[in-house]
C-alpha cells in the first residue's frame, strides 16, 4: 500500500518544488532559486500560507509589480545558463495579465520560469468572483488564457490531484533543451486550498541534469562535407552556446579549424572580446568586421541561434551564391530554418561530434588573415566612436565611459532602445555570461528588474544596468527591491528626452519627427524629471553627472557603495554608431504625400531585392 500525506494541493505544490535539486560544479543545489510573490485574494490565502511553511527551505521573495518580478525570475534563470530557474504566483486579474508580457519574454528567448497566477473559483459558486473576466460564449474562459500562446506548456488546475501529473510534465518542459520556455500552471483558488492524499513518492528528491542530445549520424555526414568543401566558413554564436556551457568546446573548435566567430545579441560572450578570432556582433548591429565576412560566407555554421532577423540583415546578410547553412540546434525549430542543412545536437555534443571528424581540416590562410585585418579595421573604428568626448555625449561614449571605469569584470545588463545595438558593436564582452542582453522580445522595463535577477543568480558579480530613460519610465520600481533585497546593482540611466531609438527609425524611414522625443509630443508643459531625486526616494545613491569624465569619477566612486547606485547622464538621442550595421526590413509606406517617405520608399524597395526568401 502507498505510504500518502494529506496536504492542500498548494502545500502539495511547494513542496515538489522544495525537492527538484540539480548539481553545478559538483555541489547539489535547488534547482528552484526562489518563488517571486505579489499576493492577492487569488493566491494569499492558499498559495501564501503553502510558502510561509516553507520560507526556509524554498525562499519567497517580495517585488513592487507582477512584471518586474517575473523580469527578476526570468534574468536569474539566464544568468544561470538555464540550469537553475524560479516561480513567480500573483492573484488573478491584474496581477496574472501583468506578468504575461514577461511570459512572452521568456518564450521568445527560450528561457524557463514557472508561472503561478491564481484563477477563478473552480467550483464557480461566488461567480463573477472579484477580477474574473466573464467571456459570454465560454464559461471556461478565465484571464490567464492569455498566457496560453507564450507558455510552452499551460495547465489549468481544477482539481487537487490535477498537480501530479501537471508538475512532472513543466519540470520536462523546464529542463529540457529543446522545448525550454516558460510554464504557466493556473491554480485555481478554491482548489489552491483543497485537500489530497499524495503519495509520499510525489515528494521523493529528484536531481536533474542537463540532457546533451548527439546529432543524427546522417545529418552529420552532411554538416561535415559541407564544412570541408567550404573556403570561407564563418560561426554564428548564439545564446545555445552559453546555455550549452560550450564556450571553451567553442573556442577551441575555432582555434583547430580556423574559423572567424561572429555573435548574435544572446551569444556575445560566448568567446572573449579580445580573442583574434572574435570579429565581434553579426546583422543588423554588426560590427563592419562580422558583416564583411558574413556577406563572403559560402558555409555559415550556425551555433545555438534561432537566426531572427537583426542576426541575418533580415536575410539579406549572406550575399554569396550558394552559400550553406549548417543550424546546430538542440531544437529541430530552429536548426532547420532557411534551407539550413540541420544539425539537431546540444551545442556542445553538435561541436565534439564535428571535431572528431573533420580532422586536420582548416580554412585557407587567406580567409583567416581577411578575418584579422577586419577585426583590426573594426577595433579602430569602435575606439574612435568610445573615446571620451567634451560634448553632449552619444550611446557609445557612455560605453566606452563605463569599460574604462569597471571593465569586462563587470556583468552588463541591458534590453531595449538604441543601447542594446550599440552594445552589441561596442562592448568588450569577457567571461561567458558577462554580456546579459535581453533582446529576443526586446521589453522596455526588464533592464533594472532582470538586472536583479542577475544578481541573485551571481551575488559576487559587478552588475551594471545600462538603459534610457524611456525604459525607467516603464518600469523602475525594482530598485527599491534591490535596496530591500541587500543587492547591489549600479544603474547608468541615458537621458536622452525621449525613445531616441524609435526616433532615428522614424526618421530613417522617412517620417516626421512624431510623438518620440518628448518635445515632439502632444504637451502643454515639458516634464522636467529628476531621475536621480527619484531613484533616491527609493533608497538609493544616486548621483547626476555632467559629463563623460564625470561619469567615469561617479562609476568608480560607485563601487564604494555598499547598497544600489543610480546614476543619471544626459545623452544626444540623434547619434548612433554609423560603422558597421547592415539594412533591417522595416516596411516604408508604398504611397505618401512627403517626399521623404517617397525617397525611404525607393530605398526599401531596392534592399527588399538583396532579400533570400527561401523558407
Amino acid at each position: 500500500m502507498t505510504n500518502t500525506i494529506r496536504l492542500t494541493m498548494a502545500q502539495a505544490l511547494t513542496r515538489f518544488m522544495a525537492r527538484q535539486m540539480t548539481v553545478i560544479d559538483g555541489e547539489k543545489l535547488p534547482i528552484f532559486g526562489g518563488v517571486w510573490a505579489i499576493f492577492g485574494h487569488g493566491n494569499v490565502a492558499g498559495v501564501g500560507e503553502a510558502l510561509y511553511q516553507l520560507r526556509d527551505e524554498l525562499p519567497t521573495y517580495r517585488a513592487h509589480n507582477e512584471q518586474g518580478m517575473a523580469h527578476a525570475a526570468i534574468g536569474f534563470a539566464k544568468a544561470s545558463f538555464r540550469r537553475r530557474f524560479m516561480a513567480a504566483t500573483s492573484s488573478i486579474g491584474p496581477g496574472a495579465t501583468n506578468m504575461v508580457t514577461a511570459a512572452a519574454l521568456a518564450h521568445v528567448n527560450r528561457l524557463p520560469v514557472l508561472f503561478l497566477p491564481g484563477d477563478v473559483f473552480a467550483n464557480r459558486a461566488p461567480d463573477p468572483v472579484l477580477q474574473q473576466v466573464e467571456s459570454f460564449g465560454d464559461g471556461t474562459v478565465s484571464a490567464n488564457d492569455c498566457f496560453r500562446p507564450v507558455s510552452r506548456y499551460f495547465d489549468r488546475i481544477t482539481r487537487p490531484e490535477q498537480i501530479i501529473p501537471a508538475l512532472h510534465r513543466a519540470m520536462q518542459v523546464l529542463t529540457d533543451p529543446a522545448d525550454c520556455g516558460p510554464v504557466t500552471l493556473s491554480l485555481c483558488q478554491d482548489v489552491q486550498a483543497e485537500a489530497f492524499d499524495y503519495p509520499e513518492t510525489f515528494f521523493k528528491e529528484r536531481v536533474w541534469t542537463p540532457r546533451r542530445p548527439q546529432p543524427d549520424a546522417g545529418e552529420l555526414d552532411s554538416a561535415v562535407a559541407a564544412l570541408k568543401a567550404a573556403k570561407k566558413p564563418v560561426i554564428i554564436a548564439g545564446g545555445g552556446v552559453l546555455y550549452s556551457e560550450a564556450a571553451a568546446t567553442l573556442k577551441a573548435f575555432a582555434e583547430t579549424h580556423g574559423i572567424p566567430v561572429m555573435e548574435t545579441n544572446a551569444g556575445k560572450s560566448s568567446l572573449p572580446h579580445d580573442h583574434p578570432l572574435n570579429m565581434g556582433s553579426v546583422g543588423v548591429t554588426g560590427s563592419s568586421a562580422s558583416n564583411l565576412l558574413a556577406e563572403q560566407a559560402d558555409v555559415v555554421l550556425a551555433v545555438g541561434s534561432r537566426l531572427q532577423d537583426f542576426t541575418t540583415g533580415s536575410w539579406a546578410l549572406f550575399k554569396a551564391d550558394g552559400v550553406r547553412i549548417i543550424g546546430l540546434n538542440a531544437q529541430a525549430f530552429d536548426a532547420g530554418k532557411h534551407r539550413a542543412l540541420p544539425l539537431v545536437a546540444d551545442a556542445k555534443a553538435g561541436l565534439e561530434a564535428l571535431e572528431a571528424r573533420l580532422g586536420n581540416w582548416k580554412s585557407p590562410d587567406a580567409w583567416v588573415s581577411t578575418a584579422h585585418s577586419a577585426r583590426a579595421d573594426w577595433l579602430k573604428a569602435a575606439k574612435a566612436v568610445t573615446d571620451p568626448t567634451n560634448t553632449l555625449p552619444s550611446d557609445a561614449h557612455v560605453i566606452g565611459a563605463v569599460h574604462r571605469a569597471r571593465g569586462s569584470g563587470a556583468t552588463l545588463v541591458c534590453a531595449s532602445g538604441g543601447l542594446p545595438g550599440e552594445l552589441h558593436k561596442l562592448w568588450p564582452s569577457g567571461a561567458p555570461g558577462s554580456y546579459h542582453m535581453e533582446y529576443g522580445f526586446s521589453t522596455m522595463g526588464y533592464e533594472i528588474a532582470g538586472g536583479l535577477g542577475v544578481k541573485l543568480a551571481k551575488p559576487d558579480a559587478d552588475v551594471i544596468v545600462m538603459l534610457g530613460d524611456g525604459s525607467y519610465m516603464m518600469l523602475n520600481s525594482e530598485i527599491a527591491t534591490s535596496v530591500m533585497l541587500g543587492q547591489k546593482l549600479t544603474i547608468v540611466v541615458l537621458d536622452n528626452r525621449g525613445f531616441g531609438c524609435i526616433n532615428r527609425l522614424q526618421m530613417a524611414t522617412g517620417g516626421a519627427n512624431f510623438n518620440n522625443l518628448l518635445k515632439d509630443a502632444k504637451h502643454e508643459v515639458m516634464p522636467e524629471i529628476d531621475f536621480a531625486a527619484h531613484a533616491a526616494s527609493m533608497g538609493a545613491v544616486a548621483r547626476k553627472v555632467a559629463s563623460i569624465a564625470e561619469l567615469e569619477r561617479a562609476l568608480k566612486e560607485a563601487e564604494a557603495d555598499t547598497k544600489t547606485s543610480v546614476i543619471v547622464i544626459d545623452t544626444d538621442p540623434l547619434i548612433s554608431t554609423d560603422a558597421g550595421g547592415h539594412w533591417w526590413d522595416v516596411a516604408v509606406p508604398e504611397v505618401s504625400e512627403r517626399p521623404s517617405v517617397n525617397k525611404a520608399r525607393a530605398d526599401y524597395e531596392k534592399n527588399r531585392r538583396m532579400q533570400h526568401l527561401v523558407n
